[in-house]
This record gives structure tokens, C-alpha cells and sequence, in this order.
């Protein structure tokens, strides 16, 4: 039995990255914005991570690491193939090797997956090390680049995102976190109240509102690093898995990933369209036909989603 509650949390977390991408509110109610999209959505990908690493402890052989390495690679590439039309004319080496815009998640994963099965039998205190370690650089210098502390060349360097957003300074750690977990059963030992688990939310938002009003920082620049961020994805991920609910079905987990992998081809079909004020409810329910579509067409065609 699948648990329940976690394919539920992955379906918001799913629309956590679609309303990032959409930079949802940025217009209308820019304060607003960006505590949600340089906050509170910032929680979608990390926890995405921290459920991968968890159920990444059982991929304990290399011939299980191999046959999760294809599928991840797998497909990492079909989707490359499919958005061609929206990267080919970019920077080609960049998209391939770093992946194009969401894609990045897919072959971050792999390679972080890979790094983690090697580490994987390394102490905890050696793990947590090397986790916090690597957050701390690609936090660093992430902070470095949207505060523009140098100039020319070096500053447009810090400034790119697979400099900091990558397999080893987001992908990594996160997986690691949910890998701990696991090998500690802190999900057993450990299960968290709602009101501790909407105070570490809150702190989430509350970093981004101090990035936004104290620091300063550009409200069109992303941040995808917080370090509340460490405190507040694990506890959202241990308060749903210790939640009842349980299912056979793999719909809603499938749906999840769906929407995350065709999101943008919806949103720059529909968006591009120039559509009434009534847009945002349009693209909504395109994306979710399509990626209900998906998920019974993957029934056939395996590893499309």
C-alpha cells in the first residue's frame, strides 16, 4: 500500500512549481509574490527530494542503481526530446548537460543519486557534514550572486543557475536528508505536531519577507536556497508520511509528475495566446486534461512519466 497523504502532498507540491514559474501574483501584489514565490513554493522541489532520497535507501545493490539510473536518465531524455522546440536555439550544451529550465530536477537527481549511493554507507555524521557543507556553498553563492557583491564577468557567472542549482548543492543535500531518514527511522521515532510543522512554513516565509525587505534582493532574481528550508521540508515530508491514509493507486503520484514535467509547454501555449483575464483558470484545466492524458498513456508507453 502507497501512502496516501504523501501522493496528495506531491499533487500540491506540483502546483507549488507551477505557480513559481507563473511568478504568481508578481503584477498585482508584488510583496505578496514574492514571499510565495521566493518562499512558501520554494518548499515544492526540496521536499520532492526528500521523498526520492527516502525511498532511494532501498537501492542498496548497483544492479538496482543501474535499473533507477535508466529510468531516471530515461526520462531525463524523452522530455529533453519533447521541449527541443523551446531550447534548441539557446544555450545547447547548457540544456543538455544542466537540463532545460525544470528539467534540471531530473538529471540533478540522477547525478546526486549516484553521489549518494557512493557516500551512502559512510557514517551519518560524515553524511550530515557533507550535506550541510554543500547547502552552505550553493547558499553562499547563490546570496553572493543576488546581492551582486562583484562585478562583470564573475558576477554574471555567480549569477547563473546551474553554477549554484545543481546535482551537488541542492540535489544532494536534500536527497541525503530524505536518505537519513530513512536509515535512522526518524519517520518512525519522530512525528511531528501540524502546529510545529505551519511554524517551520511560516519561517520559510518569514526568511523570504526579510530577503525581500531587509536585504534587499531583486524581485525578479530567484531564490531557490533557503535555510529554513532545511528545517521545514523535512517536517512537511515526516508530518504527512505518519499521516493513516492509504492507498493502492499510483494515479495521483503519476498526476504529481505530470503536471510538473508538461507544465511549461502548456504555459507557454496558453500564455502566448494572449487570452482574456479568465487565462490562469484556462491554463489550469488544460494542464490538468493533459497531464490526466498522461497518465493513462504512460500505462502504455513506459517511462514518460
Amino acid at each position: 500500500m502507497r501512502s496516501l497523504s504523501i501522493d496528495v502532498l506531491k499533487i500540491i507540491l506540483a502546483f507549488f512549481v507551477v505557480f513559481l514559474h507563473m511568478h504568481l501574483l508578481r503584477d498585482e501584489y508584488p510583496s505578496l509574490s514574492y514571499v510565495l514565490v521566493n518562499g512558501l513554493f520554494r518548499i515544492g522541489v526540496p521536499v520532492f527530494l526528500i521523498i526520492t532520497g527516502y525511498y532511494f535507501y532501498y537501492v542498496d545493490t548497483f544492479d538496482k542503481l543501474k535499473k533507477w539510473s535508466l529510468r531516471t536518465f530515461l526520462l531525463y531524455s524523452i522530455w529533453s526530446i519533447i521541449y527541443i522546440p523551446l531550447w534548441k536555439e539557446g544555450m545547447v550544451f547548457t540544456n543538455i548537460v544542466f537540463g532545460y529550465h525544470h528539467l534540471w530536477y531530473l538529471i540533478g537527481t540522477l547525478f546526486a543519486g549516484i553521489l549518494l549511493f557512493v557516500l551512502r554507507k559512510k557514517s551519518t555524521s560524515v553524511l550530515g557534514a557533507t550535506i550541510l557543507i554543500l547547502f552552505g556553498i550553493g547558499y553562499t553563492i547563490q546570496l553572493l550572486g543576488n546581492l551582486h557583491y562583484f562585478t562583470g564577468e564573475l558576477d554574471s557567472t555567480l549569477n547563473l543557475y546551474p553554477f549554484y542549482r545543481n546535482f551537488l548543492f541542492v540535489c544532494f543535500p536534500f536527497l541525503g536528508i530524505g536518505f537519513l531518514i530513512k536509515k535512522l527511522n526518524i519517520d518512525v521515532k519522530q512525528n511531528p505536531s501540524l502546529p510545529l510543522v505551519l511554524g517551520s512554513i511560516a519561517l520559510v516565509v518569514f526568511e523570504a519577507f526579510l530577503n525581500y525587505k531587509l536585504i534587499h534582493l531583486n524581485q525578479k532574481e530567484s531564490i531557490d536556497l533557503l535555510i529554513s528550508l532545511l528545517i521545514a521540508c523535512p517536517l512537511v515530508f515526516l508530518y504527512c508520511k505518519n499521516l493513516p491514509f492509504k492507498t493502492d493507486s499510483k494515479i495521483l503520484a503519476s498526476l504529481s509528475t505530470a503536471i510538473y514535467l508538461v507544465h511549461p509547454l502548456i504555459m507557454n501555449w496558453i500564455f502566448d495566446m494572449n487570452l482574456p483575464s479568465f487565462e490562469f483558470v484556462i491554463f489550469i484545466t488544460v494542464l490538468l486534461i493533459v497531464s490526466l492524458i498522461l497518465v493513462f498513456v504512460n500505462r502504455k508507453v513506459k517511462y514518460l512519466l
